[in-house]
């Protein structure tokens, strides 16, 4: 024992070497633990908690990565109501708006209702009816309300949103990002109007011919949080089902939002854990957490482009093989057109189905 010590200077160096690099080991695994932990723990795609005064980030799961909004697109299609608009002011339903799909709060063609009654269905009961009727009053169709929705995405610096209508439904590059979607919110909770609305669990409203409706939220968490601000759900068979809320304790805000969680009972059962690792950190119990995880971005399924080269190569070959296929598509056009227009049909009958519910 003496004489290793004594020879002992560089042995000693190197045992404190090693001992820190069991040291910075031990931390990465804690950490590597701690971010798996949290990737077992929360299922939705993406996931942000931001704290509403101050806008930062307390916790994240893939913050930037691209989703489908649903019908938190309704959201933001309230801010662009209530900032261009009279909520006095009556709105005669459109037959355009009338027959929107596929969840409708029933509004009939010809039916005379306010702004206000407008923005109590698009944001309790999700109905695509009233999201429409409100684009047209506005802007005078919901092409041009659009346009509004996505220069309100500029001004309010979001980089990873675009809107192509004003419900939610599915469409190509339609798309938001739970760290945006988190900045729509806090323009949202701006008007204390959104506020109310947002924060109300039932209600009627009626149409001037006295027709009534009974609107109940579909933000659950209303009846089992009495600290929760508000919210705004969404769910389609593509973007499974979302959810971007705010809650208040102590004076102190969190919003929360989720994309793309498997279950609904999973969507409120992440948002309650959110919420409270959101109080938490804010009072320097936790420790802030961003984290990516790499199986859901590959869901994209993102390749390189090939090279010009093999390019090339494939052109060539491709061009030959048409040249022999030519005869025999010659022969088969009619019964191909035929199959085609069977298989066109079919998917647009499953793309009009109940599924999408926005």
């Amino acid at each position: 024992m003496k004489k290793q010590f004594n020879v002992g200077s560089s042995k000693l160096k190197v045992n404190t070497k090693v001992l820190l690099h069991l040291l910075v080991f031990s931390l990465f695994t804690f950490h590597f633990l701690l971010f798996t932990s949290y990737a077992d723990e929360i299922h939705s795609k993406a996931a942000v908690v931001m704290e509403a005064s101050t806008g930062r980030i307390l916790y994240a799961k893939n913050p930037n990565l691209r989703l489908l909004p649903a019908s938190t697109t309704k959201l933001m299609t309230a801010i662009i109501v209530i900032e261009n608009s009279d909520l006095t002011e009556n709105v005669s339903i459109s037959k355009n708006a009338s027959q929107v799909a596929p969840l409708k709060a029933g509004f009939k063609e010809g039916d005379k209702v306010t702004v206000e009654t407008l923005l109590y269905a698009a944001l309790l009961k999700s109905a695509n009816d009233a999201a429409v009727a409100l684009a047209e009053a506005v802007a005078g169709s919901e092409e041009r309300f659009v346009h509004l929705m996505n220069s309100k995405t500029i001004a309010l610096g979001l980089e990873d949103t675009k809107f192509i209508n004003a419900h939610g439904l599915p469409g190509p590059h339609q798309y938001t990002t739970a760290l945006d979607l988190s900045k729509i919110m806090k323009c949202a909770l701006r008007y204390p109007k959104l506020k109310e609305i947002m924060g109300t669990r039932v209600t009627e409203v009626s149409t001037e011919n006295g027709n009534a409706i009974f609107l109940k939220n579909t933000n659950r968490l209303l009846w089992s949080d009495e600290e929760l601000i508000g919210g705004k759900t969404g769910y389609t068979r593509k973007a499974r089902h979302c959810f971007v809320c705010a809650s208040e304790r102590d004076n102190d805000m969190v919003i929360v939002t989720l994309l793309g969680n498997p279950s609904r009972d999973g969507l409120w059962k992440e948002s309650e854990t959110l919420i409270g690792k959101g109080f938490q950190i804010m009072a320097n119990k936790e420790e802030p957490v961003i984290y990516f995880t790499k199986a859901d971005y590959d869901v994209f399924k993102i390749k390189k482009a090939p090279n010009k080269k093999s390019l090339k190569i494939k052109n060539k070959s491709s061009k030959i093989k048409r040249k022999t296929k030519l005869v025999k598509k010659k022969n088969t056009k009619t019964v191909a057109q035929g199959k085609s227009k069977k298989r066109k049909d079919y998917k647009v009958a499953k793309k009009n189905g109940n599924g999408n519910k926005g």
